[in-house]
């Protein structure tokens, strides 16, 4: 039995199961997370939500226009999600959707080299922030002397990770 005064930690196989946004106009949502990022609707719920996944998951992401159809974007000053994370298995994949972004001429607002991770950074069409990553093998994480993690910001080498292509 678990003492009160001890700290709770949530168990290591717990994980984020999805995010759900709020957009202006569900099928340009739909056009940039299906066609351009490669999710597939699993569902849709009438003409103002629709859930979306990656590998048959029941869903990843859900798109509503419930309370926010033909909506401005949420301010860049606000409170309220900064961005949603998109976690790929491997380099070459990030590799693929950098190229599918430079094909689209889809604009990325940055790139960085994290230490444990390589990021894109860009905003769906509603302003909403979008990290597509891999994470590094921990093994190569970096470490401060006291055994914590050393992340960092620096810039990402983007010719390096479009070379995994020709791998």
């Amino acid at each position: 039995m678990e003492s009160k005064n001890e700290k709770f930690v949530a168990p290591a196989e717990t994980r984020i199961g999805h995010v759900h946004l709020k957009v202006a106009d569900l099928q340009r949502a739909l056009a940039f997370y299906t066609d351009l990022l490669g999710f597939e609707i699993t569902t849709m719920y009438g003409e103002q939500a629709a859930f979306i996944s990656a590998g048959g998951y029941h869903h990843h992401i859900g798109l509503n226009t419930w309370y926010s159809e033909g909506a401005e974007p949420a301010s860049p000053y606000g409170v309220g999600l900064y961005h949603t994370a998109i976690v790929y298995p491997t380099r070459k994949d990030l590799a693929r959707i950098l190229d599918r972004l430079r094909e689209a001429k889809y604009p990325l607002t940055g790139a960085s080299d994290h230490g444990v991770s390589e990021a894109l950074y860009l905003n769906d069409p509603d302003g909403n922030g979008v990290e597509l990553y891999w994470d590094r093998p921990k093994e190569q994480w970096p470490q401060k002397p006291d055994g914590s993690l050393e992340m960092y910001t620096r810039p990402l080498d983007l010719h390096g990770l479009m070379n995994e292509l020709n791998r």
